[in-house]
């Protein structure tokens, strides 16, 4: 349904955001690893770890670290030749980076909240494998910020300073395998408070943190630096933690998509408390499917599994419902079954399919006594995880007739969600005792320039049209693009190359990613010293990018470009004038335009078109 046809404000909506940012510091936050990412094929050992869930200092268990600890899983980690002990969990964590903190702090600056007297470090329990020691390391920075949208102001109820998480590489036969490059870099977690009423303000609150976030210049860009997480209810339902949106413009179709979810949960709800509906006993039902023609099942048959099914009283046609596009009720059945180790289950109102013929769902519903209004869940799997894995949907189906769960659910591409796990409870968090206190200091805060600021200063004092500085400004080389100013280029010169021409290059498929920071500058300034004519700035940044560890002067030489000297410029124009004396002496100036590109070409891109235009137009003269 689109934002139009619901009245969020009638379903009382109410939604709040996570953003969670990597901070673009030399070292990891408590360690001196760098912060670069690596590429698995580098890693030179790995190490292996078994994490299970501890009890707080209250001795309590967390709900979403038992059910975690419930799949039997060995996690691989991939350490590299930067990896130091700190990341492999075999030394206590250094003091907070400096530089981390004094970003973090202009962030909360920028979001006007108050930074704290007292900063402590705590461990958030996590057993999912992101995390060597089971625990990230988090800390409360600053707190009561504000922002303002166009529906009205959106609270920051807190700024965190935290670990980012390994980097999942793949799913492995024993569990997970993660990569150690990413575990460790600072990152700024920005909760706001729970003001957003409606899809589109949280795209907007979004938006805007973002540019914030941006404005400190001392961010990560790039895909997974940043990542929303957005908490969403509606009356009378649940609020349900939504991880991993990646990209903004996602936001509001899963916040929209969310309220979709509540409110068909919510009718299926009433639908089957008017019926009376009820979920039965879990029944072996391996003989009905004796002689059976699917696959799923008479593989799980066939290595000596189990086929296990639960009768779901009053829930005919109702599994099938669509709660969200192309997801059903049997969906969120089958997520469950899925986080207890299956393929997924069937149910009845999807059957007959799948090589499960009439009959066999007839024999089906007689064998646990379900009837014409109600529906069968099955599942069939190993006989280590078929018993979890129906009773966890027979589990989800019971809180059908309840309404709408609190859970964790993670963010589809499509904007649609699936369940990853219960919503994690105050017994995961604890004091980490390895790390001392930390006494912010607000007066050394420098408050950034916002993008919005910078654009107009980069068009004001600049001379940038307003589309080039707003694209430099809210770019990811920002940042360079000022080093290059400083250092004497001309602006319109960078912003044009930086953007422009980086841009035209990556359509054509140059890898321009790759190219250093430092590659970039330095082709800049030969550009400005006149060492490298602006024809020969592509073919140079297309060297620099298929092989990043050339200098500009080694892209140069391999390309043939710059180096020309004005005696060398002025002998190949004289040769091309020369070659066309007739047309000169008929058409006089009227031949410069051919000429020109003659000339440019007799150079291949070896000498800049003001020298050769000039000296072209000296050489015409002289003849005409």
């Amino acid at each position: 349904m689109s934002d139009d046809a619901r009245d969020y404000e009638e379903l009382g909506l109410v939604a709040g955001l996570e953003i969670h940012q990597q901070l673009d510091t030399e070292t990891k936050l408590f360690c001196d690893s760098p912060t670069e990412l690596r590429e698995p094929e580098e890693a030179t050992h790995t190490i292996t770890r078994e994490l299970h869930p501890t009890r707080s200092e209250l001795g309590e268990l967390d709900e979403a670290a038992m059910e975690e600890s419930r799949v039997d899983r060995t996690f691989e980690y991939l350490a590299y030749d930067t990896t130091c002990l700190v990341e492999e969990d075999d030394e206590p964590p250094a003091r907070i980076d400096e530089e981390a903190l004094s970003v973090a702090m202009s962030i909360a600056d920028l979001l006007d909240a108050d930074v704290v007297d007292q900063a402590h470090v705590m461990r958030k329990l996590v057993i999912d494998g992101s995390n060597t020691s089971g625990f990230q390391r988090s800390l409360l920075l600053a707190q009561n910020g504000e922002i303002e949208t166009d529906e009205g102001s959106v609270g920051i109820t807190d700024v965190m300073l935290e670990e980012e998480s390994a980097q999942r590489v793949e799913e492995t036969e024993a569990g997970v395998r993660y990569s150690l490059d990413r575990l460790g870099i600072p990152l700024v977690e920005i909760g706001t408070a729970p003001d957003i009423s409606s899809p589109e303000q949280a795209h907007e609150a979004a938006e805007h943190i973002g540019m914030l976030l941006r404005s400190t210049g001392s961010v990560k860009r790039g895909l997974g630096t940043i990542r929303q997480d957005v908490n969403v209810s509606i009356a009378d339902g649940a609020r349900v933690e939504i991880k991993g949106v990646q990209a903004l413009g996602d936001i509001r179709d899963i916040v929209a998509n969310e309220v979709d979810r509540q409110v068909e949960l919510l009718e299926i709800r009433d639908e089957l408390e008017s019926r009376g509906a009820a979920v039965g006993e879990v029944t072996d039902v391996a003989e009905v499917f004796d002689d059976t023609d699917s696959g799923v099942i008479r593989g799980a048959l066939d290595s000596g599994g189990e086929v296990l099914a639960v009768p779901l009283y009053g829930f005919d046609g109702l599994v099938g419902r669509e709660i969200q596009p192309d997801r059903r009720l049997g969906t969120e059945l089958s997520d469950h079954a899925k986080r207890a180790g299956a393929g997924g289950i069937f149910h009845t109102d999807e059957l007959p399919a799948y090589g499960v013929t009439e009959a066999e769902v007839a024999e089906l519903k007689a064998a646990v006594d379900a009837g014409e209004d109600d529906a069968v869940a099955l599942v069939a799997a190993d006989s280590e995880v078929a018993g979890q894995a129906i009773e966890a949907a027979a589990d989800r189906a019971r809180t059908a007739i309840e309404g709408v769960p609190e859970e964790t659910r993670g963010a589809n591409d499509d904007g649609t969600t699936r369940y990853l796990r219960p919503l994690p409870g105050a017994a995961r968090m604890y004091p980490e005792t390895d790390v001392p206190p930390v006494e912010p200091d607000p007066s050394e805060i420098e408050t950034p320039e916002l993008l919005t600021e910078r654009v107009e200063r980069y068009a004001d004092e600049l001379g940038l049209d307003e589309g080039l500085a707003e694209q430099v400004a809210f770019g990811r080389r920002m940042v360079l693009f000022e080093e290059a100013v400083a250092e004497g280029v001309d602006p319109t010169f960078a912003a044009s190359t930086l953007e422009s021409t980086l841009t035209e290059l990556s359509r054509d498929g140059v890898d321009v990613e790759s190219i250093r920071d430092d590659a970039l500058l330095e082709t800049l300034l030969l550009v400005e010293e006149g060492d490298l004519p602006k024809e020969g700035v592509n073919p140079v940044l297309t060297a620099l990018a298929a092989d990043p560890e050339l200098t500009p002067e080694e892209a140069m030489e391999e390309e043939g470009v710059g180096g020309v000297s004005e005696d060398e410029v002025r002998e190949a124009v004289r040769e091309v004038v020369e070659r066309n004396a007739e047309q000169v002496e008929e058409e006089g100036m009227g031949a410069f335009s051919g000429l020109m590109g003659e000339a440019m070409g007799a150079l291949r891109g070896q000498a800049g078109g003001d020298l050769v235009s000039e000296v072209l137009r000296e050489e015409i003269q002289k003849r005409a």
